[in-house]
């Protein structure tokens, strides 16, 4: 792997950060923090959890760890610990974490050769040693699906979409009509087998 492997995999990897914190921009603290599916995914805890991951993949499992303690990943901490904020945690204190952890794994990734090899202890034994390379791209595929989480929740929260501040990749079409249409493709399906509501 060259060095221009290594720069497209941080590139790849520092868009999916921005595009997931993007989702936060001119959100209400309310609606950063509030619930919005059956098992409580909401914006402000996708930052948590994807910055708690990346410390641990780009930190601990190249033994380089991440000098903050993340007490919500202790083992005694409550299921789920690391997916929302609690009262005491401010956005900007999470925002800021992330940002930290930004720069210990960049860190990472310039001090280390994408063959180096780390341990990973909570994977299967037969995977437990992957190289750089697997665990970035391991990173950038959790990120980057966190941060479609998040396009989702914000748009439930408060109608905001788009893929990045500089590209809202949306087509101009009169989206209450297209909803519509597929409501009523859909329904045509209703009561086939299958279908659970």
């Amino acid at each position: 792997m060259t060095d221009a492997a290594k720069a497209d995999l941080a590139a790849y990897l520092q868009r999916g950060r921005e595009d997931l914190l993007w989702k936060l921009s001119g959100a209400s603290e309310f609606d950063v923090r509030r619930p919005l599916t059956p098992t409580g995914t909401n914006l402000l805890g996708l930052v948590k959890h994807v910055a708690s991951v990346e410390s641990g993949y780009l930190g601990e499992v190249f033994g380089r760890p991440f000098a903050e303690p993340l007490p919500w990943l202790d083992d005694d901490a409550e299921p789920n610990a690391d997916m929302w904020a609690t009262a005491e945690e401010s956005r900007e204190q999470l925002v800021a974490l992330y940002h930290r952890v930004w720069a210990h794994s960049d860190a990472t990734i310039e001090a280390l050769d994408l063959a180096a090899t780390g341990t990973v202890p909570w994977w299967p034994e037969e995977r437990r040693h992957p190289t750089l390379h697997r665990v970035l791209v391991h990173v950038i595929a959790e990120t980057h699906r966190h941060a479609g989480h998040a396009d989702v929740v914000r748009e439930l929260a408060d109608g905001a979409v788009g893929l990045r501040q500089t590209n809202d990749n949306l087509a101009r079409i009169d989206w209450p009509e297209h909803v519509q249409r597929l409501q009523e493709t859909a329904d045509r399906f209703r009561g086939q087998a299958g279908e659970t509501t």
